[in-house]
């Protein structure tokens, strides 16, 4: 099982009514891409950080290791739009390389932290949903959105086929490794290449396996999940509706200028 998966079967609310969680993460990331604000960004990055890690005790730790995997991204990409190579020094900072300077501008560099922050919020916002809500509970919710039920069986199988092949893959990896198969980078690459060769012959097998195991139970084209959320409750979607109006509020804000 996917540590995701793991974490969400043990947070507290992963009982929560999924729907309430869905209309959360899309009102979150909506303000988020709307506004572009840098305050909105904070206040979503650290509400979703309150209900994943203080009301889902989810793992502090665990969270601050996930969060810094788009981080260590974002701060690598936005590298492009702050940093710039120029004959001219700019405002912010600038290192002298021969006739050249490492510069940036102070605008830039505000876009840049906009642009991580923002898309921190929107990161945060999508773990809030996957650490605190299991796979079957979010295709109950796309069902009922009228998703197209092609898609949704897709999700489903794939979901499911990502645990099995990666059960065949570490099993493959660990008779290598006991064969001395990742002894050189040359014999390491040997090991790969034939793991992958082999995860592909079995992934067609069990594929095949598991269509003859569905027909065999009169698939009729539908997956059935049973889901053991409980219903909407008025205090949730209260709170979810204060939280709508605060970021409705500081989008507001934002395009007259009163906020960063």
């Amino acid at each position: 099982m996917l540590l995701i998966d793991k974490l969400c079967y043990y947070s507290k609310l992963r009982y929560v009514n999924p729907g309430e969680k869905f209309l959360f993460t899309v009102i979150a990331i909506v303000f988020c891409i709307i506004s572009r604000s840098v305050i909105t960004a904070v206040f979503v990055l650290a509400i979703n950080t309150i209900l994943t890690v203080g009301i889902g005790r989810i793992s502090g730790r665990r969270y601050r290791n996930m969060m810094l995997v788009p981080l260590i991204f974002l701060l690598i990409s936005t590298l492009a739009i702050i940093v710039n190579l120029s004959r001219t020094p700019f405002d912010a900072f600038a290192i002298p390389v021969g006739g050249w300077y490492i510069t940036g501008s102070i605008s830039s560099v505000f876009f840049g932290i906009q642009l991580i922050l923002t898309a921190l919020a929107a990161v945060s916002s999508l773990y809030f949903l996957s650490l605190n809500t299991p796979m079957p509970d979010i295709l109950t919710v796309l069902r009922r959105l009228h998703c197209p039920i092609l898609l949704s069986e897709l999700m489903m199988l794939i979901y499911r086929y990502i645990f099995v092949l990666l059960e065949i893959a570490v099993n493959i990896l660990t008779a290598q490794k006991a064969r001395l198969g990742n002894k050189d980078y040359r014999t390491s690459l040997k090991s790969f290449s034939a793991m992958i060769s082999v995860l592909f012959i079995r992934a067609m097998q069990k594929s095949n396996a598991l269509y003859d195991a569905m027909e065999s139970r009169c698939y009729d084209g539908r997956i059935l999940v049973l889901s053991e959320a409980s219903g909407p409750k008025k205090k949730h979607l209260a709170g979810i509706l204060l939280f709508g109006g605060v970021l409705l509020i500081l989008t507001i804000a934002k395009k007259q200028g009163m906020i960063l």
